[in-house]
């Protein structure tokens, strides 16, 4: 899976600056998730499972 051919999105909550964020790439088997600062390195693979139960953690967390 090439990752410069991924559509990668940004959280809405990382702000205009583009510091300290995760992008993410989301596809049927897989999730990739990669740090914004450095695009080359290679990204973070989960399941989509496993995307689902940390965003839902996080959102928990964050209330």
């Amino acid at each position: 899976m090439n990752t410069t051919e991924q559509e990668w999105f940004k959280s809405s909550y990382s702000g205009s600056e583009g510091d300290n964020c995760v992008e993410v790439a989301a596809h049927q088997a897989t999730v990739l998730i990669r740090d914004s600062k450095n695009t080359q390195r290679r990204p973070l693979s989960v399941s989509p499972g496993a995307w689902s139960a940390f965003t839902m953690l996080a959102a928990d967390s964050a209330v």
